[in-house]
């Protein structure tokens, strides 16, 4: 028996935070911010757990959703132990880092302590880092414990040191999936799983509601984006692709250099910048000792212009160029969103969505419109005209619904916990799980809402 209390993350995507209490140790899932929301909202709710054990924080991998909201638990809990993967533990350092800037534009009250870049670098210092398949044990030293509970964690798939969370004590085996991906990328292969049956897996659900029918495969869609692209290039356009710094810059660098290298793609000037470079860099440090598909390849030889050197974007369109610009929804105050503006101008050039947006993001809004549509992309903005290209792809770095049904099957759960959604996809996997087997106990999660998992 154990108890789950969402702190965040439940019937949304963003600020994913989960607390267990497993025979008296209190473990965190994850502890992230909501790149939607500001201030004080966009945390998971610290106050549930006033009054609760709370020994370790488990971090599943280095995304903002996932990780941004750490410092503040840290300032709540000093003696909270970290423990992530040591690729983790190294992006960790340079998100946290960069999301200093992100609250400083978000929050203006004075009331509101932002985090400082002192105490980043005292909390990576203090992270524990575990490599995949290496098993490690917890034990409560806040309340009375006397049971030692074994940790291992599994290559997620989804970026570079995501992992999926194996804890066990005695009889009981509880499964976090993390952001997972079954299915190979560019750079990765796909996500392990535990070769033994678990009591209970808890899973996001990102993916819930799209129908997998309507996605392609990544070899086909990677065609499709070639023709697409060629047509803008050869008219003498450039492309634009709002790209997350952290995996889906990596994973799309690669995918359009090596289209090039094959001859399906023209051969043309590749921006990137900023954060993306830096982990970049640590993508090809860490090559040999993850799940790899090429280690002979690194990154930093392909070819690229910084996109920070621009400072008259109209230079984009002296000649033909791919833009992979920092922001992968878009949000207002990224390049990303600034290039955006521009870009929805010119008639010759595109806009390529390559990834999930949310529905109240600015991308999501250009990911659904066509050339003369007229769209406000957020409060204060004027309507805008689109006369560029739009063109969406899905190179998912999440599993598809069917494939977390899967996970729950090879997995031979008893008990599902449905979290990273929106509750459209909650409600599509936890009626499929049902359906499959109705021996199966599904709970959706609710922020505040505590479980007890028998």
């Amino acid at each position: 028996m154990f108890s789950f209390l969402p702190l965040g993350g439940a019937g949304e995507i963003g600020a994913s935070c989960f607390y267990l209490n497993i025979s008296g140790t209190g473990i965190i899932l994850d502890c992230g911010m909501h790149p939607q929301k500001k201030g004080m909202d966009a945390l998971p709710s610290f106050e549930l757990i006033k009054n609760k054990p709370v020994d370790y924080v488990l971090i599943s991998h280095a995304h903002q959703d996932h990780l941004a909201a750490l410092p503040f638990l840290i300032q709540k809990h000093p003696y909270l132990r970290i423990v992530a993967t040591p690729q983790t533990r190294a992006l960790a350092e340079k998100t946290l880092h960069d999301s200093i800037s992100i609250w400083r534009e978000q929050v203006k009250e004075e009331s509101f302590k932002i985090y400082s870049h002192e105490e980043v670098d005292l909390l990576i210092q203090s992270i524990e880092y575990k490599a995949y398949g290496e098993v490690f044990f917890l034990k409560g030293y806040s309340h009375s414990s006397s049971d030692e509970i074994k940790v291992t964690f599994f290559d997620a798939g989804h970026i570079l040191g995501s992992s999926g969370i194996l804890l066990e004590l005695n009889d009981l085996k509880v499964f976090y999936t993390g952001d997972i991906n079954l299915s190979p990328q560019e750079i990765l292969t796909g996500a392990e799983l535990p070769d033994i049956p678990v009591n209970t897996v808890i899973t996001e659900t990102t993916y819930g509601s799209t129908d997998s029918f309507s996605l392609k495969s990544w070899e086909e869609e990677k065609e499709r984006f070639a023709a697409e692209a060629n047509k803008i290039l050869n008219d003498g356009g450039s492309l634009l692709l709002p790209v997350f710094s952290l995996g889906k810059t990596q994973e799309m660098l690669v995918l359009i250099y090596s289209l090039i290298k094959k001859r399906k793609l023209i051969e043309t000037d590749i921006y990137t910048g900023g954060l993306g470079r830096k982990i970049s860099r640590i993508y090809d440090y860490n090559r040999f000792v993850v799940n790899y598909k090429d280690t002979d390849f690194e990154l930093t030889s392909i070819p690229q212009k910084n996109i920070y050197d621009i400072t008259d974007h109209n230079d984009f369109f002296k000649t033909p160029s791919i833009v992979l610009a920092p922001g992968g929804m878009m949000l207002d105050k990224t390049i990303s969103y600034r290039l955006g503006k521009k870009w929805l101008g010119i008639k010759d050039s595109a806009i390529f969505t390559v990834g999930y947006m949310e529905e109240t993001t600015p991308g999501y809004k250009i990911a659904n419109s066509k050339k003369g549509d007229k769209i406000i992309l957020s409060d204060y903005e004027t309507p805008l005209e689109i006369k560029c290209t739009i063109q969406n792809f899905r190179f998912g770095a999440h599993s598809k619904r069917e494939e977390l049904i899967e996970i729950v099957k090879r997995l031979k759960a008893e008990n599902v916990i449905l979290v990273h959604g929106d509750p459209g996809s909650v409600d599509w996997v936890g009626a499929n799980i049902i359906k499959q087997n109705k021996q199966i106990k599904v709970y959706a999660s609710q922020r505040g809402k505590e479980l007890i998992i028998r």
